[in-house]
């Protein structure tokens, strides 16, 4: 079976703009103001892009003890943030293991309370703060046709379902799981970015008609494939992530990107 068309799915996203109200309405805790990184997706785009309000980031990686994402898939997406943010204090990436939670497959909701239990950076001074939660478990609404790899769900949170991921990289033919998960992670993140006018208004028209919030160009980062088999897109030319098309490039761009 053709690669390509073989991992269609790892763009097959749920994007979740609303937050959690209980999470919105008690933003302190331990006299952390965490009101900053609860808001919609999408509505931090400029403060991730630009250096304006924030000259650093600080990313959280929450993994479920044997599910740490490969070393390649994190230096890709390092790469991937540095091409395409100005953050001249840098970006660091802060990997730690927690322990299951044994609610696997997943709703969203249970995502939101996994980050309200286990979350510790938040926004400080001039450093914007990143969650992204590997779960040791899939979508709940996984059908046999539809999978779902990761939910970008508030302005600074996210999940990555790695054994979805493992799952499709342990299958003849495919990828490596460090491609996947790049792959997964840099799209992840442009939604964060905003993409595509889900709180970053377009400068062209670009959007999937089909699709809410993916762009209609075929070989585009943030192109979704929600199908397994017929009409599919390809995705992922053998060992390479896709990359944002210029479209999505000049999204970020004029909201303070690179």
């Amino acid at each position: 079976m053709n690669i390509k068309k073989f991992f269609t799915l790892v763009f097959s996203i749920v994007v979740l703009i609303s937050c959690s109200k209980e999470d919105s309405t008690n933003p302190r805790n331990g006299g952390i103001d965490k009101s900053a990184n609860l808001k919609a997706l999408g509505t931090s785009a400029t403060e991730l892009l630009s250096d304006v309000s924030f000259t650093s980031m600080n990313i959280e990686i929450a993994y479920v003890e044997g599910n740490r994402p490969a070393d390649e898939a994190i230096n890709i997406f390092r790469n991937f943030l540095e091409a395409r943010t100005h953050k001249p204090d840098g970006i660091r990436i802060n990997l730690r293991a927690v322990s299951s939670s044994g609610q696997a497959p997943f709703t969203i909701d249970e995502i939101v309370q996994i980050e309200k239990s286990e979350r510790t950076a938040y926004n400080a001074g001039d450093e914007i703060a990143v969650w992204i939660y590997f779960a040791d478990g899939s979508n709940e609404k996984d059908t046999n046709e539809k999978f779902v790899l990761g939910s970008a769900f508030r302005n600074t949170s996210m999940v990555i379902y790695e054994k979805t991921i493992k799952d499709f990289a342990n299958r003849t033919g495919a990828p490596s799981r460090a491609i996947i998960e790049a792959a997964t992670l840099n799209h992840e993140f442009g939604h964060l970015f905003g993409l595509v006018d889900l709180g970053t208004t377009p400068v062209s028209d670009h959007e999937d008609p089909n699709n809410e919030g993916h762009c209609v160009s075929d070989n585009c980062l943030m192109r979704a494939s929600i199908e397994f088999g017929g009409g599919v897109v390809d995705v992922i030319n053998g060992s390479e992530v896709p990359k944002l098309d210029e479209a999505c490039r000049n999204d970020l761009i004029s909201v303070g990107g690179k």
